[in-house]
Order: C-alpha cells, then structure tokens, then sequence
C-alpha cells in the first residue's frame, strides 16, 4: 500500500444544494476532454441516485480486501456500460421544418445506444406522494490516499504527488493496459481508444498551482463544493471533515480513503395514506449507508441539530459554511498559491 503524501488537497460537495444541473460536467468536458478519443470520458459528472451510475453499476467491482492488497475488478463495458459517444440527426430535423407533422423528423440519437452519462437522469425510486425520492451524486476522481490504480499499473505510470496528493498519469509512460481502469472501485479513470492511454480528473492542476479552484468547483451555481487541504484547520474541509464530521468518503469500505467528501442529502418526511408526515425519512437510510457508510445517521442528526439551531436564530458555524454566503470562502488553496479567482 503506498505511502500518503505530505499533503492532501480535498474536496466536500454538499449534496443538499445539488442541483442536478451539470455545469461542472459541462465545465470539466469542454476544459479536458475534447480529444476524439474521450467522447465517452466523463473526468467529472453528476449521477442521478437511486440508479445505476456512470459507467452502468461501477459500484460493483475493485478496491481493496481485507488485507489491504487491491482486489481484481474489471474494465467496463464501452457499449453497455459506457455508451459510445453518439451523434444527433440534427440535419434531417432541420430539413423536415416546414412539413407536415406526420412527415417531421424530430431530434434523436442515430443507431441504437444502450447507456451514457445521463441515461437514467431523474429517474427516482417510491410512490408518489408518499415516498418518492432521489438526488444527485457529482462523480469525479477521488485522488486517494491510497490508490489502487497506482498499484495495479505494471509501468508505474501512475504517480501520487507528495505536494498535495493529486493523482496523476504519465502517459508517456502508460501503454494501455488498463489494469488501472479494472483496479479502481469507482471507475473514475478511463482508457482513450484513439491514443491508447488512460486518462483522468487531474483536480485541475494547472489551476491549482496558479492559486485557482478546480473548473467544476469555480463555476457550480449552487456553491456546493469546497477545495482545500486536509490539515488545515482553518479551512472549510478540516471544518467539514474532522471538526464537524458531516463530510464523508463515499464507499469507505474499498479501503482506499478517497480525499472527496460528501454531505449527505436530507429529504422531506414521508407521507402517510391520508398524506400527513409520518416523520420516517424519505430517503432510506440503509440506501445512504451503502454509499456512505454507518457515519451518515450521526452525520444527518447533526445537520438536523445545526438547522434547528439556525431557525432558532441561534449562531451556526456549520450552517455558515454550508450556506458558503461569501463563495471565495469555500476555496482555501495553498498560502503560498496565487489567488486568482
């Protein structure tokens, strides 16, 4: 197991201001993967839970065992687990403008694709009214202290940076094997089929080095995502993380201890027969553990506590930060880091 760096930059995302909007997918693919060989590479996106994720039930395979040694997962499927990046009909639809309704041609994909990023959107679980649910899950490279794709590479061309534990790939160095992309639990590094390398969430670090937050962190609209380093205490994910313990790694059962955090999500109460709240929460709690792990019931009871606090008119220096009133608060980089935001 590799020893963790000096440093480790951090990210907490908040999942109860998701908005399920996608400009930190939109910001991250148009800044990193616009090679022909990454249409189906998503370094950063945003899932739709409960639901089967990107690539298609990427939970279910990796990490590590009981002894710390990585375990065989596998590399997943392009067509059905993936889906192929597609194109639209859109010159036959604007042809078709003009004609009668029965002889338009509307806009849809060309061939037959079985899954992509987005394929299950929105699509929840429950009865409605009484108990229907979901909520989004922002995905991106966790930057693990640990990581098992660094292990699994026989070239190591996967490298963890001491400064600030930023995970990287030298593809130089990377002939294609993909033992990384099987190795890791959370399928976040992927295989270019035109350069035959793999690729991944780099946290931006060209931005990072100049004093600048992570694209998919700077342009959020919900000031969900907090940037900073794990061991400093005046900045928001030692606050999150340590201090609070609202912030928490999802799947810590992999055994990698991934540097991205997340605030699980509250939801209203569900409902009974007659439509009155019956105080049971509306989002399973054994759903949130699986993802989560037996942190979260501690950790949903002290965002009810701090909530409460607020609405009391009591002072809430969880709630302050959550709330990120002042979003330049929410990105505490290096002292010694440009700060250009």
């Amino acid at each position: 197991m590799s020893a963790p760096s000096a440093r480790q930059l951090a990210m907490v995302l908040d999942l109860n201001k998701c908005l399920g909007c996608q400009t930190c997918t939109v910001a991250c693919k148009k800044l990193w993967n616009r090679d022909s060989g990454s249409g189906y590479a998503y370094w950063n996106h945003v899932e739709t839970r409960p639901g089967r994720g990107y690539p298609a039930d990427w939970s279910e395979a990796g990490g590590r065992d009981a002894s710390g040694a990585v375990t065989r997962g596998r590399v997943p499927n392009l067509d059905a687990e993936y889906g192929r990046a597609w194109d639209f009909n859109h010159q036959q639809t604007f042809e078709s403008a003009g004609r009668p309704a029965d002889e338009k041609v509307w806009i849809r994909p060309a061939g037959e694709p079985r899954w992509g990023a987005n394929w299950d959107e929105d699509r929840g679980a429950g009865r409605y009214p009484q108990d229907n649910h979901y909520f989004y899950l922002p995905r991106l490279c966790n930057h693990c202290t640990h990581p098992a794709c660094l292990e699994a590479c026989p070239r190591s061309a996967i490298a963890k940076r001491p400064e600030d534990g930023i995970v990287l790939v030298d593809q130089d160095a990377c002939h294609g094997y993909r033992f990384c992309v099987e190795a890791c639990p959370y399928k976040k590094i992927y295989f270019d089929p035109e350069r035959n390398v793999a690729t991944k969430c780099i946290f931006c670090l060209p931005r990072i080095e100049a004093g600048v937050p992570m694209a998919c962190a700077r342009q959020c609209p919900g000031r969900l995502r907090f940037v900073g380093y794990r061991d400093d205490p005046e900045g928001p994910i030692w606050k999150l993380v340590e201090k609070w313990k609202v912030a928490l790694p999802l799947h810590p059962e992999y055994g990698l201890a991934p540097n991205v955090f997340y605030v699980p999500p509250l939801a209203p109460p569900r409902l009974d027969a007659a439509g009155r709240p019956t105080g049971e929460p509306r989002i399973p709690l054994r759903a949130l553990e699986e993802l989560f792990g037996e942190s979260v019931a501690p950790a949903l009871d002290t965002l009810r506590g701090e909530r409460a606090k607020r609405k009391r008119g009591e002072a809430s220096e969880l709630m302050d930060i959550l709330i990120a009133y002042d979003w330049k608060q929410s990105f505490a980089l290096s002292p010694g880091a440009r700060e250009v935001l």
